[in-house]
């Protein structure tokens, strides 16, 4: 078929002015926050129902046309780039809260659900959606499930597969598939459900899921510690697991806080300078729970593993803890960093630290590298700000190299290419570095039962 012999069909199979093939949408809707590859999408399709989603994958699959999902297009993994002429299949119009069971504690969504708004509504009925990170303002339901996103309550709430009760896909034939029907107890044999969540839209297009609330936390209270070096946080975090159930623990070094400082609009925690700072979260109950938590805060400080800290004392006090460590990602977006998101057992995160820090100053030491993460939970980010003297191809270049050298310390300490972002086309060559061959055959071989023309989402996770 010819290009607009394809246009033209595909608006017979949704509405005609629900596809889109003007150059700024083609732009917009072709491409995730990667920076890494230029969108070229043949044309964007905006379906409305599940059967209309259906009718474009048969289409597709019938003529052999690569299909790419959009949701929010937070993704850093180039999951939901359409550089190759492929059709982009865009949620926004499938955005609806569709039930709620307060028996159950369950939610059914469309697909192009906003993270945010999942939270609200939650909120709205008195309960809590745990999953969480600064994109929740405009990830989707359905890109959150494609990549089994994690984000800043892990260590407490596990990541996006905890919460998904049941899903409704499309596979790469068209065929509508109703996963684990919203069950807590289902010992029936494979979990196909679990197969779809983290695949990127490889095996199929997520159209609706039921996702899990829990009850909302009490009094939430945050405190920023300052460290004297990295290997004292480690330390900070057993005293503090070992007496309370925390929320989250996070960390950034001095680099970060002094990007965020220079932004102006969030106040400093404290006067003391510090190498590296951690974040932790847990829910004040009762006076007894804070009081609890400021002795071992004292019993870090005597033990020479704090210089400096504090506690929020109300919600806004909270609120600018949380920017300390939320706004990173937007503020040194503006350097064009190098973005690298591993992860490792928890016990081995100090080493794992210390080698990517001394090969990457070894080799370019003008680099300048800003580490934060969720460190409860082992996965770290490191970004690299890229010279202003460099051209972002020589950059990029460079940190090709960078990459491998990162993915063999990976493999080293038998860590995660990739925590908590996809593999995408980003990491899609280095996945041997976390996954046998074995397992690389199988994932295959698994894509080949659902999508035999290799339409969805072509190229993503593997070549």
């Amino acid at each position: 078929m010819t290009p607009q012999a394809i246009i033209d069909t595909l608006k017979t199979l949704v509405e005609p002015d629900k596809v889109r093939t003007d150059a700024e949408s083609l732009d917009a809707w072709g491409k995730d926050w990667t920076k890494h590859f230029e969108p070229a999408p043949l044309a964007i399709v905006f379906p409305k129902t599940i059967e209309q989603v259906q009718s474009v994958v048969r289409f597709a699959n019938e003529h052999k046309l690569a299909l790419v999902p959009s949701g929010g297009r937070t993704g850093l993994s180039a999951a939901a780039v359409a550089a190759n002429g492929e059709i982009v299949v865009s949620f926004d119009y499938m955005n609806k809260i569709i039930g709620f069971n307060e028996f159950d504690r369950t939610v059914v969504c469309q697909p192009g659900v906003v993270t945010a708004q999942l939270q609200q509504f939650a909120e709205e009925q008195g309960l809590y959606y745990p999953v969480d990170f600064a994109s929740a303002g405009s990830s989707n339901i359905g890109g959150n499930i494609g990549t089994n996103a994690g984000g800043i309550k892990v260590i407490r709430y596990g990541m996006t597969r905890n919460w998904v009760a049941g899903l409704k896909v499309v596979t790469g034939t068209g065929e509508l598939l109703e996963l684990n029907k919203d069950l807590i107890k289902n010992a029936t044999g494979y979990d196909l459900r679990q197969l779809f969540i983290g695949a990127e839209g490889t095996l199929g297009f997520v159209v609706e899921a039921t996702m899990r609330l829990e009850r909302a936390p009490k009094n939430l209270t945050a405190m920023v510690l300052g460290t004297p070096d990295f290997d004292s946080i480690m330390p900070v975090l057993h005293a503090f697991q070992g007496k309370l159930d925390l929320t989250a623990f996070e960390f950034f070094s001095d680099k970060a806080m002094a990007k965020i400082m220079g932004r102006g609009d969030v106040p400093a925690p404290f006067e003391t300078d510090c190498p590296f700072y951690a974040l932790l979260e847990f829910e004040a109950l009762n006076e007894d729970i804070a009081n609890q938590a400021l002795e071992i805060f004292e019993h870090c400080v005597e033990q020479g593993w704090v210089l400096d800290g504090v506690m929020s004392q109300s919600e806004q006090q909270l609120q600018n803890l949380w920017k300390l460590r939320e706004f990173i990602s937007e503020t040194i977006s503006h350097w064009t960093p190098y973005k690298n998101d591993i992860s490792v057992t928890v016990g081995k995160v100090p080493a794992f630290l210390h080698d990517i820090d001394a090969i990457v100053g070894e080799h370019y030491p003008d680099f300048e590298i800003v580490w934060f993460g969720h460190i409860g939970d082992g996965n770290l980010h490191l970004n690299i700000l890229k010279p202003e003297s460099m051209s972002k191809d020589e950059f990029f270049a460079k940190c090709a190299t960078v990459n491998k050298w990162v993915f063999e310390i990976v493999q080293k300490y038998n860590g995660s290419i990739s925590a908590e972002h996809g593999v995408g086309m980003t990491k899609r060559d280095y996945l041997h570095y976390s996954r046998s061959p074995a397992e690389i055959a199988l994932m295959k071989s698994i894509k080949a039962v659902f999508d035999p023309n290799g339409i969805m989402n072509p190229g993503k996770i593997f070549a």
